[in-house]
């Protein structure tokens, strides 16, 4: 495993981000483990989670032009990735987008560099994708192309078809989707780890039962 998924999923588990047992999702299922990239919120947490997204689009060797983060999450991610970038001599400018249009100053729903070339989009999870969907729509409005869809994790695990919503869009959008970290990653990760075999062995059993059939990388 590279070094960036695992300071990701220590940092993920100490910050509370990551947590184990029995969880009832929005979809009705139960899960062994839950996920908020919300409770990692300090300065020291956040640049070393930006840098671990940073790693994440590197290791890709995808071109890109800018980053976009989506509202509201999506805002501080993107900001601080692009900072992260900065440090590896990548330097990119950065744009998001406000919920309500302004109608005074610069106006508009878009906030920070001018979108332009390939455009990666910068958000926590993906579930529904509605909020992605935007974001790709007022990238092409711009007259700019989304290039990738950047997430701390996923979970592979499909939705009402066989696909997981990253999956899905990627599929119907032609972005690449790439992952920090993936649920195979986390079943390693805790596979290594001694005293964690029940759990192990309820994720494994979950990702049977809802696994997506074709996860990324």
């Amino acid at each position: 495993m590279q070094d960036h998924k695992t300071r990701f999923l220590d940092l993920a588990f100490d910050h509370g981000a990551l947590r184990l047992g029995e969880f009832t999702l929005k979809s009705g299922r139960v899960s062994p483990y839950f996920f908020n990239l919300g409770a990692i919120a300090g300065g020291a947490a956040m640049a070393t989670l930006a840098d671990c997204y940073a790693r994440a689009i590197l290791d890709t060797g995808i071109q890109l032009d800018g980053l976009f983060g989506p509202a509201y999450k999506g805002i501080p991610l993107v900001t601080a990735t692009a900072c992260a970038l900065a440090g590896h001599g990548v330097d990119l400018p950065f744009t998001y987008n406000r919920k309500e249009a302004k109608d005074h100053g610069e106006g508009g729903h878009l906030v920070g560099a001018e979108l332009s070339g390939r455009i990666g989009i910068v958000d926590d999870v993906i579930t529904a994708g509605t909020a992605v969907r935007e974001a790709i729509q007022l990238i092409h409005s711009a007259g700019a192309q989304p290039a990738a869809l950047v997430v701390a994790l996923d979970r592979q695990e499909r939705g009402s078809g066989n696909q997981s919503a990253i999956r899905e869009l990627a599929e119907s959008t032609g972005i690449t989707p790439i992952a920090v970290c993936t649920l195979d990653d986390l079943l390693g990760y805790l596979d290594r780890r001694p005293g964690n075999e029940a759990t192990v062995a309820a994720m494994k059993a979950y990702r049977r039962d809802y696994g997506d059939t074709a996860p990324i990388g």
